[in-house]
């Protein structure tokens, strides 16, 4: 579990640096500078909990599994964020975002969510 904890928040915290960097391009920001949060870390490496999941729903589709890794990590990240944002420490903030709830979540990021659990079932899967 330690070990699938430090995997998931590592591989997070990149895709997450990934993620702001490709933004920075598409603003024209040459610098390709990205963001995050020390918070990020543990968010991410919460994905780990979610190995019951991975073995439970192993004989599914990738369209059911990547679903509901999807609706797990918006769980999540609504728990977190509004944990966080009430004590001001929120390192997001979607408010600006047609298809947020509550500035924590922005529902347009399901598709990157999907991946991203797959990504994580992947990385819990492996070195076993």
């Amino acid at each position: 579990m330690k070990s699938n904890f430090i995997k998931c928040g590592i591989c997070g915290w990149c895709l997450e640096n990934l993620w702001t960097g490709f933004l920075s391009f598409r603003r024209r920001e040459m610098k390709l500078k990205s963001q995050s949060s020390l918070w990020m870390f543990p968010i991410y490496g919460m994905a780990a909990f979610i190995a019951p999941l991975f073995k439970w729903l192993k004989n599914y589709s990738i369209i059911i599994r990547g679903t509901c890794y999807t609706v797990f990590i918006f769980l999540a990240e609504f728990l977190t964020g509004s944990f966080l944002k009430k004590r001001g420490m929120c390192p997001w903030d979607y408010s600006d975002a047609k298809t947020n709830i509550n500035g924590v979540i922005r529902l347009d990021y399901a598709p990157l969510w999907f991946g991203a659990g797959l990504l994580f079932e992947k990385l819990s899967r492996s070195g076993k």
